[in-house]
């Protein structure tokens, strides 16, 4: 469970890349990045995948409101994510951050004065983030098959609180897949959601 929140984690703020020798075929990444999507989202979606110098390029575009990046293969694991649209400069300033050197803590702390000073622009409504990841070895990136998947979702709502939502600060032990709020009052607050790991998948 731990090594699916890191990935996780890597998806949110938008980890860099170094160039591979082959990055897997457009239509692949295109595939499995919609794995993150609800199914009648995945058509019209924007995909975000690596060319082969491992930059960040536009593979398709949708013609909805979500985005979806497809995953980094020189990262470990696999993992996936589609988002609201309006999520957009929030992701790409972490990429941005990401590829400059910084880290996660740096990262965060960047966005959160450029937030408060109006230079990043984020969403005033929340929005959604699903990450859909698996295990290296039930990944098949020459046909796009993936097995044992696990799909959990984020609703982010910038500034808000535990006081402001009524969520606690940590999952709920005692119930199944309780929502809870992290990174309280600042630009990345945010709901989350996992679902148990024996009910995941697609």
């Amino acid at each position: 469970m731990k090594k699916y929140f890191v990935i996780a984690l890597m998806a949110l703020v938008g980890y860099g890349t170094q160039a591979q020798t082959t990055m897997p075929a457009t239509e692949v990444q295109i595939k499995t990045a919609v794995l993150a999507a609800p199914a009648d989202m995945r058509e019209g979606a924007t995909v975000l995948g690596y060319n082969q110098k491992g930059e960040v390029v536009t593979l398709r575009k949708g013609t909805n409101e979500l985005v979806c990046l497809a995953d980094d293969p020189n990262q470990p694991g696999f993992s996936v994510s589609c988002y609201h649209r309006d999520l957009e400069p929030f992701m790409a300033r972490g990429r941005e951050l990401r590829i400059a050197g910084k880290k996660s803590d740096e990262i965060f702390d960047t966005r959160e004065k450029e937030a408060k000073s109006g230079k990043l622009t984020m969403p005033k409504q929340p929005t959604s983030l699903f990450v859909y990841s698996a295990p290296e070895e039930q990944i098949n990136m020459r046909t796009g098959e993936v097995a044992d998947g696990y799909l959990r979702y984020v609703v982010y709502i910038p500034w808000a609180t535990a006081e402001s939502t009524g969520l606690p600060l940590k999952p709920d032990k005692g119930s199944v897949a309780m929502p809870w709020i992290m990174h309280p009052g600042t630009h990345g607050a945010h709901i989350m959601i996992s679902p148990p790991r024996d009910k995941a998948g697609q």
